[in-house]
């Protein structure tokens, strides 16, 4: 009874809306956190090559340390 005035159509196109909003935001924010995690588990490993050329950056290994140790490790 209260629809007979043909209101209903838009108040459906709105529901659709926002339901489409609440879902997209979810699945967002879903990706956002597995994403955040996967990068703070993969910070603490920094490959053997990743930390020598960290060591030659900071000054503590002089060239030719860091050209003998990156041919060893590779």
């Amino acid at each position: 009874m209260w629809y007979m005035h043909g209101d209903f159509g838009w108040w459906m196109v709105i529901t659709w809306v926002v339901m489409a909003l609440f879902w997209g935001g979810l699945i967002a924010l879903a990706v956002w956190f597995f994403r955040r995690i996967i990068r703070h588990e993969s910070d603490g490993k920094a490959s053997p090559l990743d930390i020598a050329k960290e060591r030659y950056a900071r000054g503590e290994i002089t060239k030719q340390q860091y050209e003998k140790l990156k041919k060893d490790l590779m």
